[in-house]
């Protein structure tokens, strides 16, 4: 090895040929080198390298020229935009509606009553000597029921007696020693209670012997009779019940916001369960509600004569409370508003909604009596459902069938 290959070792240098460095115009050139002297490291770039930087440099002058454009040929200003079209007013249909004169009505649900019900007692103690009527019969007023043995009180009787007679005669002797200054004042004066004791004693025995008999306070039926002859009763043990039924009482009760429109004296119209119609009179109005449900009482009287309506069978109670001009509508009409009041939305003379309050005051089965509308209107009877109050429709009349 020579002295020149042994330096280029100890630089690091390739032992083959040099790199040849590129020159200014991408061409590489071949650099001489004194032999002496270390070889310098070239580097050649990739042939496209540098294709990327051009088509950046394009796509710039694209987007550029693209922005630019709208300035050298400004765009078409768009049309502007036509007004709303006005919305057309709903279609609606109208039917002419006129108020008549009815009679209001107030119905309510009762039960017949009798006219009177009480129950018998008995007023004293003893055995049971006779029973004279029977469960079911009709008995007049004052008529025996049944009678007690009177031994008992036959012998009270006797016994009563003989001790007023016997106190009499010690008032009257008292007396007389007084006159002749034999007897003193208080002795009288004890006769003269003694008496009062014995007349006292004499007109209970005969109050009881009164009791001996049990009689009807009143004309009616015997509902029910627990006595038999010969059975021991205490006084004061319920042995029936008498019922009178003509006539029959109604009652029924009245809600507070029509007690103003019930009174006495108002007839009425009654129609029992069994399919009985009867007329009655209003007899009695209550003044004081029922705590439980906030209602009044309210009686009827209806004639039964014959005893053919039974008591405690239900009733419906019609009774006229006056007369009202009110409009026939179809219930299907009737709606609500936003705040749950019941009403009916009619057409005015500019073709507007207007919703009226209205109340029912008679019902029938082809439809209802109403008022609170005014006594000619236009109801809207078909479209009520898409409409609301002071919007603007178009009504087509629809005459009533």
């Amino acid at each position: 090895m020579t002295k020149e290959s042994a330096d280029v070792s100890k630089t690091g240098g390739a032992s083959g040929p040099a790199e040849t460095p590129m020159s200014s115009d991408g061409a590489s050139r071949q650099v001489k080198q004194s032999p002496s002297s270390p070889r310098a490291l070239t580097f050649n770039d990739d042939k496209g390298a540098s294709r990327s930087t051009w088509i950046a440099g394009l796509l710039v002058l694209a987007i550029i020229g693209w922005m630019g454009s709208g300035f050298i040929f400004p765009a078409k200003e768009a049309a502007p935009v036509s007004a709303r079209e006005d919305v057309k007013p709903v279609a609606v249909a109208v039917t002419p509606s006129v108020a008549e004169t009815v009679t209001q009505y107030y119905q309510a649900e009762g039960q017949a009553l009798p006219d009177r019900d009480t129950q018998l007692r008995a007023e004293t103690s003893g055995d049971v000597a006779q029973v004279l009527v029977s469960k079911g019969q009709d008995v007049a007023a004052d008529a025996v029921i049944a009678r007690f043995d009177p031994a008992n009180n036959q012998a009270e009787s006797r016994r009563a007696a003989e001790e007023l007679t016997r106190a009499k005669r010690e008032f009257d002797n008292a007396e007389k020693l007084l006159e002749r200054g034999v007897a003193t004042v208080d002795r009288v004066t004890q006769a003269r209670a003694a008496l009062a004791a014995a007349q006292a004693q004499v007109t209970e025995v005969q109050q009881d012997a009164k009791a001996l008999t049990i009689t009807a306070p009143f004309a009616g039926r015997i509902e029910t009779l627990d006595l038999d002859a010969g059975e021991f009763v205490s006084a004061g043990t319920v042995v029936g019940r008498l019922v009178d039924i003509t006539p029959l009482t109604v009652a029924i009760q009245v809600p507070q916001q029509s007690l103003s429109r019930i009174s006495v004296g108002q007839t009425a119209t009654v129609k029992f369960i069994t399919g009985e119609e009867r007329q009655g009179e209003v007899t009695f109005v209550g003044t004081s509600a029922a705590s439980e449900t906030r209602t009044f009482l309210a009686e009827v009287e209806v004639a039964n004569d014959d005893g053919a309506i039974p008591a405690g069978i239900s009733a419906e109670v019609v009774i006229p409370t006056g007369k009202a001009k009110a409009h026939f509508l179809s219930p299907s009409i009737v709606s609500l508003d936003t705040e749950g009041t019941l009403g009916v939305k009619t057409a005015d003379a500019e073709n507007k909604v207007v919703f009226f309050p209205i109340e029912v005051v008679r019902a029938q089965i082809d439809g209802i009596w109403v008022t609170g509308l005014p006594d000619t209107v236009d109801v809207i009877t078909v479209g009520q459902g898409y409409v609301n109050e002071a919007e603007v429709v178009a009504p087509s009349v629809q005459e009533q069938n």
